[in-house]
């Protein structure tokens, strides 16, 4: 494997300069069962981070835990320099299911949350603006006023994904945000993430247990996997985009992947 080769493996996560997120010997459990544990990663800014496994490989049980929602056993979160021991303010996440209030049409669906506690006091104008921005940023701007009864599947997750948006985040964490979603809206969604982290300088944690959405999205590819969950192997993707046009790199990528999945599941 050559220097220039645009795919490069490594079987444990490289050191990132100034992460956004870095967590180091990660240890979640439940009823006194390990469900990951030893678990080191780091997340770079503007970066797009995959975390993919199998269905049972702790891989939202390791994404709750890096968000802030659960207090690790053993280890320790950073983040933007400070202990993680809570949901963070410049922290977003989005579900698999997009979690609408029906009653509220599409910009008081975007703009619910930013006056909660945890969230720094902004002004009626520049609330106004951060919503405005998040929904234009979606593709969103006719149905503003929309309610989310009116909206298809994929219209409902791009309003996920702009209410997470309107919180100006350092790092969106995305869990299986897509896997409900038709072919053509998934493959159009995944564009979308990729345009959005670029273009709002934000880094994505992406959990996923699609190897092709991972391929298509990821700056770097870690897949967790055994019992309990620890990170098999890293891959850093440097396959230029469009990666569509690039079927080659794909294919050998992705054989890669599976061959190692394979052999991790064999391993437990």
């Amino acid at each position: 494997m050559t220097v220039a080769d645009p795919i490069t493996a490594a079987a444990e996560p490289r050191a990132t300069p100034d992460p956004a997120l870095d967590a180091r010997g990660l240890r979640f459990g439940y009823q006194g069962r390990a469900v990951v544990d030893g678990v080191s990663l780091a997340i770079g800014k503007r970066e797009i981070v995959c975390l993919l496994g199998g269905s049972g490989s702790g891989k939202s049980t390791l994404l709750r835990g890096l968000a802030g929602l659960a207090a690790p056993d053993g280890g320790a979160v950073h983040f933007l320099g400070q202990p993680l021991l809570a949901p963070h303010p410049r922290a977003a996440l989005v579900f698999q299911q997009p979690s609408l209030l029906p009653w509220l049409d599409v910009s008081a669906n975007v703009g619910f949350g930013l006056d909660f506690a945890r969230q720094p006091a902004i002004d009626r104008q520049a609330r106004a603006r951060r919503i405005h921005d998040a929904i234009e940023a979606v593709g969103l701007a006719s149905h503003a006023h929309a309610y989310p009864a009116q909206l298809s599947g994929g219209q409902a997750q791009r309003v996920a994904l702009a209410r997470a948006l309107a919180r100006e985040p350092e790092l969106l964490f995305a869990d299986e945000p897509f896997s409900a979603l038709d072919a053509i809206t998934r493959a159009e969604m995944q564009s979308l993430l990729v345009d959005l982290v670029h273009r709002w300088h934000t880094a994505a944690l992406l959990v996923t247990h699609d190897i092709d959405e991972a391929i298509l999205v990821a700056d770097r590819i870690l897949l967790l996997a055994g019992r309990p969950g620890r990170i098999a192997r890293e891959w850093r993707v440097d396959i230029p985009r469009p990666r569509e046009e690039h079927g080659d790199e794909i294919v050998r990528l992705r054989l890669d992947i599976v061959a190692e999945l394979r052999a991790a599941t064999a391993r437990t």
